[in-house]
């Protein structure tokens, strides 16, 4: 399956414009891991989430701001990458839904799903926070409600042989959910002794670049999708490559593809958090600043960890999705 890439960071940049939220991979890279999944998914299934994302109530506006002469093939592909944005929307740019917290009420409203008729914005469903100290600081344990928890739920769901109306709000969950917690970050919380409550994913951590923070960093790898000005240029130039890289699917290594424990995804961002995210230099013990403009090497090996989780993502959320969606 070919998709015209030019059509695909135009849309993406027209539609941008309007959102505002600071989003886990950034739009861009959930919609990137959503382009990797959509080429993996039986063409039966292609069929199948096309139909069911018609049920979401942002249908409309993502068919209306397809390019005119946007083919069927390419309009289900555009609408699906769209979709797995829609989480993030609800905790800005869509009213009508309300906060209940960035952490799980303990009340059945934190793992209620009844579909688009839920309100709530569920944030704490986006992260896992699993703990590590690299001082000896006490340790508070992960929540019981967390993105692993509800990906095994909403699998279960999808799976199940409910209405297609509840299905469609699995799906664009599901969607998000598996790129969130391929972000490093969106598992876990470092406790030190500057912060005993935990660095809630890095976003304490106070660094020297533009990103200002260290989650916020984690984040915007693949782009900064809230530049309006001449950076669009570079969204475009960020999304281009992810997506040129997407099409050449034989990097992901076979047998990680293959794996579709959601344990094991958390478990790998995890590893990566002690190996790669809090590595010093630059990043030390304590809520910093931290200097990560002097170690370019940092750099490059965040944005090589990103891509290939990316990937990852998009090939197991595919495979998730040809194996349990009825």
């Amino acid at each position: 399956m070919r998709f015209g890439l030019r059509s695909v960071v135009v849309l993406v940049l027209c539609l941008l414009t309007s959102f505002q939220s600071a989003w886990g991979w950034n739009s861009i890279g959930h919609m990137a891991v959503a382009y990797v999944a959509f080429q993996h998914l039986t063409p039966k299934q292609q069929m199948r989430v096309s139909a069911l994302l018609r049920h979401n109530p942002d249908y409309k506006y993502w068919s209306a701001n397809l390019p005119a002469n946007t083919s069927r093939k390419d309009k289900r592909a555009y609408i699906f990458m769209l979709a797995a944005t829609w989480p993030d929307l609800i905790k800005g740019t869509i009213k009508g839904y309300k906060d209940d917290g960035n952490d799980a009420p303990a009340t059945p409203q934190a793992t209620l799903n009844e579909g688009y008729r839920d309100k709530f914005m569920h944030k704490y469903w986006h992260y896992v926070d699993v703990p590590f100290s690299p001082d000896g600081t006490p340790l508070v344990p992960t929540p019981a409600v967390n993105a692993q928890t509800q990906i095994a739920a909403l699998r279960k769901d999808l799976a199940s042989d409910e209405g297609d109306s509840l299905k469609s709000y699995d799906l664009v969950w599901l969607e998000h959910l598996v790129g969130d917690v391929h972000q490093p970050l969106h598992c876990t919380s470092r406790f030190t002794a500057d912060s005993i409550t935990g660095d809630q994913g890095g976003n304490l951590v106070k660094i020297d670049v533009d990103a200002k923070r260290l989650h916020t960093y984690w984040d915007d790898l693949l782009g900064n999708s809230d530049r309006k000005d001449s950076g669009a240029v570079a969204i475009a130039s960020d999304l281009a490559t992810t997506l040129t890289a997407a099409k050449q699917l034989g990097d992901a290594d076979p047998t990680a593809a293959a794996d579709l424990n959601e344990a094991d995804w958390v478990n790998e961002s995890f590893e990566l958090d002690k190996s790669s995210v809090y590595v010093n230099p630059p990043i030390g013990i304590g809520l910093g600043p931290f200097a990560v403009s002097a170690s370019p090497d940092y750099a490059t090996n965040s944005l090589a960890i990103a891509k290939k989780r990316v990937e990852l993502a998009g090939v197991r959320l595919a495979g998730v999705i040809n194996a349990e969606l009825k």
